[in-house]
C-alpha cells in the first residue's frame, strides 16, 4: 500500500498495515499460530523472537488501528482493562490521578481497589461543564498529578468533555517532574466517530471488545498513542508484563475493522431514531443522547464529534420496580452486560455495569435506579421500536 496517510478512514480500516501476504499472495493477512521463531543464528531473526513480543498477525491489526486512531502505535492487549492497566503501570507510588467522576464501573474499581493500595490518589471531578473548566482543573491538579483519565462520552451518562481544552490546561500546568499525560478512554465512539489524539490526547484507550470488534465474540482491548518515547515504554511494559492479545482474536479484530465505518453509520442512524422516538414516549422522562439538541452538550459533541454514535441514556417514568418490570419485558434488545455488538442491548447500571461504585457515589454522580443504559444494534430499526414500545406499555 503506499502513503495510506492520504487515503481516508474506510479505506485505511481494509487496507493499512496489511499486503498481500508475500509467500502465497493471500489478500487476507495470515493468522499466525506460533510461540517462537527460529533465529537463522543466535540474535538473528527476521524481526520477531517469541509470541508474547510480537505476532505478525497482531502487528498488523496494531498498525491499523494506530492509522485509524492517527497515532504512530498501538497496542492490542488481552481486554479493555489490561490495555487500562497498561498505561497505568507508568505511573508509581505518589502519583496523583484526576478523573472524570462519570466514570465505568470497572475503571472506578480499578482505581479504588487496585492503585489505591499501591499508594496512587485519585481525585473525582465533573469536566463536563467547558466554562468552568479551567477553574475545576486548577483546583485539582497537583504537582505530583501524571495524568488526566477522560472519558466523553461518559458512562454512562454520556456527558461531553471537551477534550482539546482539558488537554491544553493539562499540559499546560506546572508539575513535579514529568507532564501530565492525557488518556481518553474512547470505547464509546471508536475511532470512526472520534479520534482524541487529534484534539491533543496522549493516549487512547479501547475496549476492543465493544464497536471495534463489533460482534460479540472475543474480548479485546488496545493502546494508541502518538510519542515514540511513551510508545517504547509501553512495549516494554506490554512484552515484560505479557497481558497481550491472543493472534486469533487479533485476527478477529482485523477482519472487523474493514467493516468498522460501515457499522457505525448504521449504529449511529439507528440510535439517532430510536431517541427521537423515546423523547415523546409518555413513559420516557428523560433521554440522553448527544445527536439531540436537547441534550446539555451538543454543540460541543457536532464540534469534536464526528457523528453521535450508537449508546442511549435513559430515565423512565417510576421506580426501580417500573425499571425491572420494563427490563423482563423486552424481546429484541437483551438484558445484558457489553455494549457495540451488532444486536441490540440493554442494561441496569446501576444493578449491572455500575455496581462496583458505592450507591451514594452513584447518587452523586447522577446513576438512578431509574437510568437504562441502551446499546443499539444494527437490526431494523422499526423492529427495535416496536420492542421498546411494547416492554414500555
Amino acid at each position: 500500500m503506499t502513503d495510506e496517510t492520504s487515503f481516508a478512514f474506510a479505506t485505511r480500516a481494509i487496507h493499512a498495515g496489511q499486503m498481500p501476504d508475500a509467500a502465497t499472495g493471500a489478500i487476507v493477512t495470515p493468522l499466525f499460530l506460533t510461540s517462537t521463531y527460529v533465529q537463522t543464528a543466535p540474535g538473528e531473526h527476521k524481526g520477531y523472537v517469541y509470541g508474547r513480543g510480537g505476532n505478525p498477525t497482531r502487528t498488523a491489526y496494531e498498525a491499523c488501528l494506530a492509522s485509524l486512531e492517527n497515532g504512530t502505535r498501538a497496542f492490542a492487549m488481552a481486554s479493555g482493562m489490561a490495555a487500562e492497566m497498561l498505561v497505568l503501570q507508568t505511573l508509581r507510588s505518589g502519583d496523583h490521578i484526576v478523573a472524570i467522576a462519570d466514570l465505568y464501573g470497572g475503571t472506578y474499581r480499578l482505581f479504588e481497589r487496585v492503585l489505591k493500595d499501591v499508594g496512587i490518589s485519585v481525585d473525582y471531578v465533573d469536566l463536563s461543564d467547558a466554562t468552568a473548566l479551567p477553574l475545576t482543573l486548577a483546583t485539582v491538579l497537583r504537582p505530583n498529578t501524571r495524568m488526566l483519565w477522560l472519558e466523553s462520552p461518559t458512562n454512562p451518562l454520556l456527558r461531553i468533555v471537551d477534550i482539546a481544552a482539558a488537554a491544553h490546561i493539562a499540559h499546560a500546568f506546572p508539575t513535579e517532574g514529568a507532564s501530565v499525560l492525557v488518556v481518553v478512554d474512547n470505547t464509546f465512539m471508536s475511532p470512526y466517530l472520534q479520534r482524541p489524539l487529534e484534539l491533543g490526547a496522549d493516549i487512547v484507550v479501547h475496549s476492543t471488545t465493544k464497536f471495534i470488534a463489533g460482534h460479540s465474540d472475543l474480548i479485546g482491548g488496545a493502546v494508541i498513542v502518538r510519542d515514540a518515547q511513551l510508545a517504547d515504554r509501553l512495549a516494554f511494559l506490554s512484552n515484560a508484563t505479557g497481558a497481550i492479545q491472543s493472534p486469533f482474536d487479533a485476527w478477529l479484530c482485523l477482519r472487523s475493522l474493514k467493516t468498522l465505518a460501515v457499522r457505525m453509520r448504521a449504529h449511529e442512524e439507528n440510535a439517532q431514531r430510536i431517541a427521537e422516538h423515546l423523547q415523546q414516549h409518555p413513559h420516557i422522562a428523560r433521554v440522553i443522547y448527544p445527536g439531540l439538541p436537547s441534550h446539555a452538550q451538543h454543540a460541543l459533541a457536532r464540534e469534536q464529534m464526528h457523528g453521535f454514535g450508537a449508546m442511549i441514556a435513559v430515565e423512565i417514568s417510576g421506580d426501580l420496580a417500573t425499571a425491572r418490570r420494563m427490563l423482563s419485558r423486552v424481546r429484541l434488545f437483551s438484558l445484558a452486560e457489553s455494549l457495540g455488538g451488532v444486536e441490540s442491548l440493554i442494561e441496569h447500571p446501576a444493578i449491572m455495569t455500575h455496581a462496583s461504585i458505592p450507591p451514594d457515589v452513584r447518587a452523586a454522580i447522577g446513576i438512578s435506579d431509574t437510568l437504562l443504559r441502551l446499546s443499539v444494534g444494527l437490526e431494523d430499526v422499526a423492529d427495535l421500536i416496536a420492542d421498546l414500545d411494547q416492554a414500555l406499555a
